[in-house]
């Protein structure tokens, strides 16, 4: 090779790393993740497992299309704003956030930042969306908590034991999406004559004492929030006459349970961050309604409280665990 062929070449290569090098090289979209419980906890993995199973339904994989990096409170609340700071920094393109709570962390820390939520509570009530159709600002995602679903569990905690006058609430205080549950709750007692018997937790350490009182109290059922702490710490609460709003509940040796399939929600969450990493605004895609709610009776709970579970709320499950 010529002299001047070799310094031709020398040239070329010196602007590569600014060229060609600099586009072979582009960075992947960054998906953070900020969740309430830890990451290895076996509910969270699932969760995840079902979100990065609809990315890859979409042709999106983890470490080929984009990157995730994770960040958890491990079930202290007041951790949340910090985390939610700490990944803004990071300037992610989508934020992914497990549920109400962690939404309002997350949209204190940015306005800009696009932030889906698998498991929105009420996103006008709690200033996400002026309305479901068009959200107008970051957040976004899928709500599940259907207007009368609560007074529902109400009614199927009546069900299983029809002569019930006081009926108690396992009120998770920490959790801003438990706030109207208890008011709809309350209101559906009062319809019914139902006297509501509240008990307030903070904390697992607190469920305990919590359902010494309502024994105390002469409640005859309970009633469980949908909340993040309640449905992490579900195996304390299992066995005893209660309703929930979660299936994870019941799968945990709960009675009953009448909501929706949380599972689908993050499966379903999967197609918002798909189109926000090609280009969408989240004020483009509206808040979703899950349509498909399930009626779960575990029979060996119920056989254990010694309750007869009627032939026609059973007719009514989708699925029940015998």
């Amino acid at each position: 090779m010529r002299r001047r062929e070799v310094i031709g070449l020398l040239a070329t290569i010196a602007v590569l790393p600014q060229t060609v090098l600099g586009q072979t090289a582009k960075k992947r979209p960054v998906v953070a993740w900020l969740g309430f419980a830890p990451k290895g906890t076996p509910l969270i993995e699932g969760y995840l497992d079902q979100f990065l199973t609809g990315m890859r339904e979409l042709g999106d994989t983890e470490g080929r299309d984009f990157e995730m990096v994770y960040r958890s409170a491990d079930f202290h609340p007041e951790r949340l704003p910090g985390l939610a700071v700490e990944l803004v920094q990071l300037n992610p393109d989508v934020i992914l956030v497990g549920a109400t709570i962690q939404a309002v962390a997350a949209k204190q820390a940015t306005d800009k930042i696009p932030i889906v939520v698998p498991v929105l509570a009420d996103p006008v009530l709690f200033g996400f969306a002026e309305n479901d159709a068009r959200p107008p600002g970051n957040v976004t995602g899928i709500t599940p908590y259907v207007k009368g679903l609560p007074a529902k569990q109400l009614e199927l905690a009546r069900e299983v034991v029809p002569r019930a006058t006081r009926i108690g609430l396992l009120d998770d205080v920490t959790d801003p999406k438990a706030h109207p549950q208890r008011r709809e709750i309350e209101a559906a007692g009062q319809a019914m004559e139902i006297k509501i018997v509240p008990a307030k937790v903070r904390t697992s350490a607190d469920i305990g004492s919590a359902y010494e009182a309502l024994s105390a109290s002469g409640v005859e059922v309970v009633v469980v929030d949908q909340s993040n702490m309640l449905l992490n710490a579900r195996s304390q609460i299992a066995e005893a006459a209660t309703a929930y709003g979660y299936r994870e509940h019941v799968e945990a040796g709960g009675l009953i349970s009448y909501g929706v399939n949380l599972g689908w929600c993050f499966h379903r969450a999967a197609s918002y961050v798909d189109k926000i990493l090609k280009g969408a605004k989240p004020s483009e895609l509206p808040v979703e309604f899950p349509t498909n709610l399930q009626l779960l009776i575990n029979l060996k709970t119920a056989k254990a409280l010694k309750l007869d579970i009627s032939r026609t709320l059973l007719d009514r499950a989708d699925e029940v665990i015998e």
